[in-house]
């Protein structure tokens, strides 16, 4: 689609452009009609391509039908050419993969000679020097074997140890066996590794030994021996480099993926937990883990994120955040949709409330979908203190993100186009500072925000070591020698300083990387139009963030759409308070504590109610013991 026709969509009133939006609502009949509908698609298959264009063909001929034919508009006579050029670029694209692919056959042979080609041909050996063939012997030299594992993936002291010396040493198959009973042997008694399977496809055993385990084909038998022997090198657990905390769990994510998953089972620790595997790339396979709690997560939600997943045409996903942009809603939009985070503690809160985990091949962040405006600006840290803090703790976040977005165009504001609305001691201060400056005031502010910009980027690309003197020599030389050439007032020194403290407060790097862009736009609103452009610009962007969408929810609910929700969105209330989950999520179990979560305390609640709620409760826990 091009600009224009996106430009032209999003000001046209379509119904048909609003039935193609995903809306996450309550379960309904439509829900049930599109499973019957995905159910029989499913069971009876889809017509091929060919005879639908032939039968569309012979609708749109003239000749069968004496129909008045209408004529096609230019522009969707382009877009048409354009839709015809993308099918024959992914035509060819098809047929050379094919091409590539045509002298690998599907099933495994039953003769080791031609697996052993067949391997050489899928691995492009000789040449390629990473994968490993290892050809032995077992039962006395009776039945030939070899394995095949790729080195820098494998562990070869597992393939030693657990595999060669097993098969070589330690085994004693009687020689009149049959070709089958000597693999279901092996497999059985032979291999001592928690994790093997056996495959007769080539696909299987090929994805297999890609992703570090060790293939073993034995003669004789069309199956192969998928044995899990993965132990390449990755980043231990250690400490989160950009979502750091005082109080709380101090680990993260690493450059392992079943470590990852593995951190958020420690943490949440129910059968309920579902972890579901897909694989996304054609050159390069990248495994993807899809986490929710069934039972409380939206199942629409779950459907909806696993087709924006498969229906990814792409040869390689290097990371989450590559993925994320191929998901999210409206990838052109400035501020994010999809929260990345690399806390394993973040992620089982958020799957509490009915959130969507996504796991990336080998990447340290975790995708959380859908996600709020509010949510940008929270940490985990505010559950673990006490909530006049935590509430204290966002406010001051809320304030800095005002701060960093509108400081420096109200300082234009101010000294441009509104100097009456200044005291006149520092309407006089302002103008002594500034006597010496040459430059008009935008052009100061202009250029202290893009020195500002030079000196972030410059502390994080150079090397860690000198990395922190950065900012010394940032803030402290260059601010002080360009107040003493004039370039600058030391008033817009101060200015700029707080706003770079404002925008260090906001937890979430992604979204504060877009205040940093958005701050830019208003100093160009309060340079040509002062005040009146800055509300403006303020009155556009509520007006864009209440019209945009994460997977289905509004970006600003439950405070527009108004709804009583948690007491945990703008504010942090009392752990006791926060009796339900976020209505927007549509989670199947809106409640998460029960209504005397203090029974005990007779300033909460009633004693005499709570204790007997509590009594009920444990009512038929007693019975039962009794009964015992």
């Amino acid at each position: 689609m091009s600009f224009w026709s996106r430009v032209s969509r999003i000001f046209t009133v379509d119904d048909s452009i609003l039935d193609e939006r995903f809306s996450l609502g309550d379960r309904d009949e439509d829900d049930d009609r599109e499973e019957r509908e995905e159910q029989a698609a499913d069971d009876q298959g889809h017509q091929s391509v060919d005879d639908k264009e032939n039968e569309q063909e012979k609708r749109s001929n003239p000749r069968d039908k004496k129909t008045f034919v209408k004529p096609i508009p230019l522009q969707e006579l382009k877009q048409q050419e354009l839709d015809k050029k993308v099918k024959k670029r992914e035509k060819e694209r098809q047929r050379t993969n094919e091409d590539e692919d045509s002298h690998i056959p599907e099933e495994l042979y039953c003769n080791l000679q031609e697996n052993r080609k067949t391997i050489e041909a899928i691995f492009r050996l000789p040449r390629n020097k990473d994968v490993v063939v290892r050809e032995f012997t077992i039962a006395s030299g009776s039945i030939r074997c070899f394995a095949v594992f790729v080195d820098g993936l494998s562990d070869k002291k597992v393939i030693n140890f657990h595999l060669l010396e097993p098969l070589m040493v330690l085994s004693n198959i009687a020689e009149e066996s049959s070709a089958e009973d000597k693999f279901k042997r092996v497999k059985e008694e032979l291999l001592p590794s928690n994790q093997v399977s056996e495959s007769s496809k080539w696909v299987d055993v090929k994805n297999g030994i890609l992703a570090g385990s060790t293939a073993v084909f034995i003669d004789g038998v069309n199956k192969a021996i998928v044995m899990e022997t993965k132990g390449w090198e990755h980043r231990s657990v250690s400490q989160a480099r950009t979502e750091s905390v005082v109080i709380g769990p101090q680990d993260a994510f690493t450059e392992n993926f079943r470590a990852n998953t593995g951190l958020v089972r420690a943490r949440l620790r129910s059968e309920r937990l579902v972890t579901e595997m897909m694989q996304v790339g054609k050159l390069g396979i990248t495994d993807v883990a899809i986490m929710y709690i069934d039972g409380l997560t939206n199942p629409k939600l779950v459907r909806e994120v696993k087709r924006r997943i498969k229906a990814i045409d792409v040869d390689f996903i290097q990371d989450s955040g590559i993925l994320g942009q191929f998901i999210e809603d409206s990838p052109i939009n400035i501020v994010p949709k999809i929260m990345l985070t690399e806390r394993p503690d973040r992620v089982a809160s958020f799957l509490v409330e009915g959130h969507v985990a996504i796991f990336v091949g080998q990447s340290p962040f975790v995708l959380i979908v859908p996600v709020l405006f509010w949510s940008m600006l929270h940490t985990s840290e505010d559950a673990f203190i006490r909530w006049p803090l935590g509430t204290f703790s966002r406010l001051i976040r809320f304030v800095s993100l005002v701060f960093a977005l509108l400081l420096p165009s109200f300082y234009i504001a101010l000294t441009n186009y509104h100097p009456e609305m200044i005291p006149t001691d520092l309407m006089l201060a302002i103008s002594a500072s500034r006597e010496r400056v040459p430059f008009p005031v935008v052009f100061e502010v202009v250029l202290m925000e893009l020195s500002l910009e030079f000196i972030r980027e410059a502390g994080i690309r150079i090397p860690s070591v000198i990395g922190p003197t950065i900012g010394i020599v940032g803030a402290l030389i260059l601010g002080q020698a360009a107040v003493q050439a004039g370039i600058i007032s030391p008033l817009l020194v101060v200015a700029v300083a707080v706003t770079a403290l404002a925008s260090f407060t906001i937890p979430n790097q992604i979204f504060a990387f877009s205040v940093r862009v958005l701050r830019f736009l208003y100093l160009m609103l309060a340079a040509v139009y002062g005040f009146y452009g800055v509300a403006l610009g303020v009155m556009v962007s509520v007006m864009f963030l209440s019209t945009i969408y994460s997977f289905g929810v509004p970006y600003l609910s439950p405070i527009t759409p108004y709804r009583r929700s948690s007491a945990d969105v703008v504010i942090r209330g009392k752990v006791m308070d926060q009796k339900t989950r976020n209505w927007a999520l549509r989670p199947l179990d809106t409640r998460r504590q029960g209504e005397y979560s203090r029974p005990w305390d007779p300033m909460e609640h009633d004693s005499k109610e709570a204790r007997r709620a509590s009594e009920k409760k444990n009512t038929p826990n007693r019975n039962q013991g009794d009964e015992s």
